[in-house]
């Protein structure tokens, strides 16, 4: 089967959220229907990441197609996701724990976690509103590696 994996990426708030979000159901739904099997990476570490989630899980019951997976992406494990576990569960497809981060300094381990989660991708889908913070950062090395990137931010989506 021919995967296709995107990550996400976004600060933790996000500007005019409901344009942002037109903007990824429209992504959303060619993914899910232009792609064999499309598997979603993503984080739960602000406002972007909550919408993309809610998001895929939306248009993947609305195109009920059966190919996707919504992936979290943990850099370590984490007390909520301990304590929570199943309700963790019944949301996501499935929850991985990134083995390189949860060996980082807890200070470095979310960069660590995007790092991998970008070199597993395909295309980097991000909402970068301006020129600073992690996800900032994580999409210039998705630049540097040569991966395609769609900013949601991008007026001419």
């Amino acid at each position: 089967m021919d995967i296709y994996t995107v990550s996400f990426f976004g600060h933790r708030e996000v500007e005019g959220a409901a344009e942002i979000e037109s903007r990824l159901e429209r992504l959303l739904h060619d993914l899910i229907t232009r792609k064999q099997y499309a598997e979603f990476l993503v984080g739960r570490d602000g406002e972007f990441d909550l919408l993309v989630a809610s998001a895929i899980r939306r248009a993947v019951k609305q195109y009920g197609c059966g190919n996707t997976s919504l992936i979290l992406v943990l850099p370590y494990m984490k007390a909520e996701y301990r304590d929570n576990e199943q309700s963790y569960l019944s949301y996501y497809d499935e929850v991985e724990i990134c083995s390189e981060s949860s060996d980082s300094h807890y200070k470095s381990a979310i960069q660590v976690r995007n790092r991998c989660m970008v070199d597993r991708s395909d295309l980097v889908v991000c909402c970068i509103q301006h020129k600073s913070g992690g996800a900032y950062k994580t999409v210039q090395y998705a630049l540097k590696q040569g991966k395609q990137v769609r900013n949601l931010s991008d007026r001419n989506l």
